[in-house]
């Protein structure tokens, strides 16, 4: 299946299912999640602001909306479908008209990095969470978060997986 094909399909699939942009956080929701002071891997389940994820961070996507302040953001030992696997940083500037389509290109090109296999080689998805314009302005969020998507429950890191 060529990329373009299976990129319309996961529009269709995460549109109800995962969030694809960011909006300002408020200051009385949700914080950072509970980590281990040595790895930074998260011990407890919790609601999670999205500008505290990490690289590396699990999470259930079931309960996400299309736009989010936090995420569902749970240990990676425990069964979850969504893992973050890059990040990118927008440099200072205008909020720019094709954000989403230059958010999406990096993420299908680190895709492959993290997974160990070529995105249309793989059963796994992607989406992103990057910001909207009113956030990129009032809160100078510049962050776009890849995230991968399996179909099915996984227990530990999909870092690798080549699957």
């Amino acid at each position: 299946m060529t990329r373009t094909a299976r990129t319309a399909a996961r529009t269709l699939v995460v549109a109800g299912l995962l969030a694809t942009t960011v909006t300002g956080c408020s200051l009385f929701g949700p914080g950072d999640p509970v980590r281990d002071d040595e790895t930074g891997e998260i011990t407890e389940a919790s609601d999670a602001s999205v500008f505290s994820i990490k690289v590396g961070d699990c999470m259930d996507s079931s309960t996400l909306a299309d736009e989010v302040e936090s995420v569902p953001a749970i240990p990676c030992g425990e069964p979850h479908d969504t893992e973050v696997y890059a990040a990118m940083e927008f440099p200072e500037g205008d909020y720019p008209a094709d954000l989403e389509d230059q958010a999406d290109e990096f993420c299908y090109g680190e895709f492959s990095t993290f997974v160990g296999m070529a995105y249309e080689d793989s059963e796994l998805d992607y989406t992103l969470l990057y910001p909207q314009e009113e956030g990129w302005t009032a809160l100078d969020d510049r962050e776009v978060t890849c995230l991968l998507l399996s179909a099915e429950p996984v227990t530990g890191t999909l870092k690798g997986a080549a699957r």
